[in-house]
């Protein structure tokens, strides 16, 4: 699942009460970087999210998912056996079968 910053940091600085330029106030920068970030017309770093979502009195924490394998492999895979022919589909079954014996 992808985090949507922009949104993130939106959300931070309403449920806060704050506007952009209190916002950026509280973390040293300018309204206009607050607005740019929000807007998603920047990719800020990680310190600067940390900084401003702390300035707006939240934390941020990041938690490693690992993404199962049917997820991740078996999609790169679709468009190679899907390329292949119904022989070429079935060799390759049995040799995945002699491999698993």
């Amino acid at each position: 699942m992808k985090t949507d910053l922009p949104a993130l940091l939106r959300t931070a600085r309403l449920r806060a009460g704050l506007s952009q330029r209190a916002l950026a106030a509280r973390a040293g920068t300018t309204q206009s970087v607050v607005a740019r970030i929000e807007l998603g017309e920047v990719s800020p770093t990680w310190g600067t999210i940390e900084r401003l979502l702390g300035a707006a009195g939240f934390g941020l924490d990041v938690v490693l998912v690992e993404i199962p394998a049917v997820d991740s492999l078996m999609r790169a895979e679709i468009s190679r056996i899907r390329a292949l022919t119904p022989e070429e589909r079935l060799a390759e079954v049995r040799q995945a079968d002699l491999k698993l014996r």
